[in-house]
């Protein structure tokens, strides 16, 4: 016999179509790509301002996947908690957005 958990704000889950996982999912090995090739260049002593472009469109890779995933968060589990009338999910979202604008 399953005991049930209490409901944990930290142990929540997403059920994501196939399809958003697999975008998500290509985006972060495009970027772990960017990511071994920065350290590669780092091993290999390549010019700072080089590494420094790569630094920058790894990071803007990463902005884009997190753009990319807070609009499915905003779309999905946002707009269906505040239709069940769960108010705090507005606060958690601007929580969010506070970390993600540092």
């Amino acid at each position: 016999m399953s005991e049930m958990r209490p409901e944990c704000p930290h142990c929540r889950t997403k059920e994501r179509s196939l399809e958003e996982a697999r975008r998500l999912v290509n985006r972060l090995s495009r970027i772990e790509g960017q990511i071994r090739g920065i350290r590669g260049m780092v091993e290999k002593e390549a010019y700072c301002p080089d590494i420094l472009v790569q630094a920058a469109a790894a990071n803007a890779a990463l902005n884009a996947f997190c753009r990319e995933l807070l609009s499915e968060h905003i779309r999905t589990c946002v707009k269906e908690d505040i239709l069940q009338g769960k108010e705090e999910t507005v606060d958690e979202l601007l929580a969010t957005l506070q970390k993600l604008m540092k």
